[in-house]
């Protein structure tokens, strides 16, 4: 019985870590993405292209993502914004984000 609940451990910790490498890929994409967007303006063409693709519909059912029209327009929206996935998912950016929140909900309160 040991031996299987180790081998079903394993098996739980090989199929995180993939995970995480196709959702490294997934980011890779977005990066991408944005780059062409910079650079080209096609930015959000070009991800909705890759995430309706047999590869990248592949590519986000590995990572843990459900390849629907939702997540398309989101990637596209992601995109658009133009904000790299490291810094989009660093605390500082996050943190900005919350304080800008904040005082847009502040001048709104008090312009009503």
């Amino acid at each position: 019985m040991r031996d299987f609940v180790d081998g079903t451990a394993f098996n739980n910790e090989q199929g995180n870590r993939a995970r995480k490498l196709f959702a490294a890929v997934v980011l890779a994409a977005l990066d991408d993405a944005i780059a062409d967007d910079k650079k080209y303006g096609n930015g959000p063409e070009q991800i909705a292209r890759w995430a309706r693709s047999r590869d990248g519909r592949e590519v986000l059912s590995c990572a843990g993502i459900d390849p629907n029209e939702r997540v398309v327009t989101g990637l596209m929206d992601f995109v658009g914004k133009g904000v790299r996935t490291s810094v989009a998912l660093s605390r500082e950016e996050s943190e900005r984000r919350a304080v800008a929140e904040a005082e847009a909900s502040d001048l709104e309160t008090r312009a009503a």
